[in-house]
């Protein structure tokens, strides 16, 4: 029930050949909103940014390659890293550009040493923060309870159930800069980082861990005893995408931790987090498998649903509307001239050639 490694797990799910998201998005006019290839042919291209002038950073996760798309220009590789180590987390902000990576654990579904990055005037990538190392020492997630709470003594459960404290472990799943920090969400340590301008890290918020009511239906769908009906059982978070609002505020998407699938229903959410304080509010949920985050300036939310197969737009106040049906989107952008950009089919199938694209989106 632990989410260990998200990208393995997004890729084993795919790889599976369950059938997943919506039809692949369309290049021609009749599509409305109107989405159009920048480039396509990507291994995992999970996360991206985009600068005013229309340039593409965009990440291929699995192919642990950091790329940038300038318009009428082809694409050049920014960072290539060792093979088996995941390539994440892009933002830029001034021609700064940061990312993350994450080595190779023991086994496919545990995370190895993980680093922010950062790309300078020089050009070439340097590791800015060991975020493994912070995890190890802080482990801001160590005092929180999940699976199960309240197990009664003489209940007995599978060890899967077990109520555990986070564990030590950190995956990087998407970073924003401002002026003077560099905010990471770990997928992992189920938090949000700060990195200043003095090379240091600290704590902003650990997210809520997502409760749901253990029923007799959830306990006999899960091979839970009767004495676990009336429960709550209490997710991972797993924040995927941070962003800054007009606010000043962070918005956090998280998936939460758990089945991806509509089985539980759409757990997933968009929380607002104070950066001063850490104080966290739900603002947005009913969503599948948010990964991917865009804040307009009026406060409108785009959130990319992975395998709900659809990029849907909230206004503030409103529920989620489908935006655009588009197979597997991976991570959204907002240009400064309102241009919505997108990752898409952002997981390899063992059927068919690499097919990730980044798009742009317009009305």
């Amino acid at each position: 029930m632990q989410r260990k490694h998200l990208v393995a797990a997004f890729a084993a799910v795919a790889l599976a050949g369950t059938a997943l998201g919506g039809p692949a998005v369309a290049d021609g006019p009749s599509a409305k909103p109107t989405a159009k290839t920048i480039v396509g042919g990507l291994i995992g291209p999970l996360s991206l940014d985009v600068t005013d002038n229309g340039t593409v950073y965009y990440s291929q996760n699995f192919a642990g390659l950091l790329n940038r798309k300038k318009p009428g220009k082809s694409p050049k590789t920014l960072y290539q890293a060792p093979e088996g180590t995941e390539v994440g987390a892009v933002s830029e902000r001034k021609g700064n550009v940061r990312f993350a990576i994450t080595k190779p654990g023991p086994s496919e579904f545990e995370n190895g040493p993980a680093f922010l990055m950062g790309i300078g005037d020089s050009g070439k990538a340097r590791s800015l923060a060991n975020l493994t190392a912070y995890e190890t020492k802080k482990n801001p997630d160590g005092d929180v309870v999940y699976n199960l709470r309240g197990l009664p003594d003489d209940c007995e459960v599978p060890e899967d159930f077990q109520p555990y404290e986070g564990i030590v472990d950190s995956h990087p799943y998407a970073t924003v800069q401002t002026r003077r920090s560099t905010f990471i969400a770990d997928a992992a340590g189920n938090d949000i980082l700060k990195y200043n301008r003095k090379g240091k890290l600290s704590t902003v918020a650990v997210l809520p861990a997502q409760p749901i009511l253990v029923t007799e239906e959830v306990a006999a769908g899960a091979g839970l005893p009767e004495c676990t009906v009336g429960l709550k059982y209490y997710f991972e978070p797993v924040p995927t995408d941070v962003e800054r609002g007009p606010d000043g505020k962070l918005y956090v998407t998280t998936l939460p931790g758990g089945p991806e699938d509509p089985s539980l229903g759409a757990r997933a959410a968009v929380y607002r987090v104070n950066p001063k304080t850490g104080n966290t509010k739900k603002v947005a949920s009913g969503l599948l498998t948010a990964t991917g985050l865009a804040v307009a300036d009026n406060g409108t939310l785009f959130v990319a649903e992975l395998f709900g197969g659809r990029i849907v737009k909230i206004k503030p106040g409103s529920q989620p509307k489908t935006y655009l049906s588009t197979a597997l989107p991976g991570d959204v952008e907002l240009r400064g001239n309102g241009d919505l950009y997108a990752t898409v089919n952002v997981l390899p199938s063992e059927e068919e050639p690499p097919d990730g694209r980044v798009v742009r989106i317009r009305n």
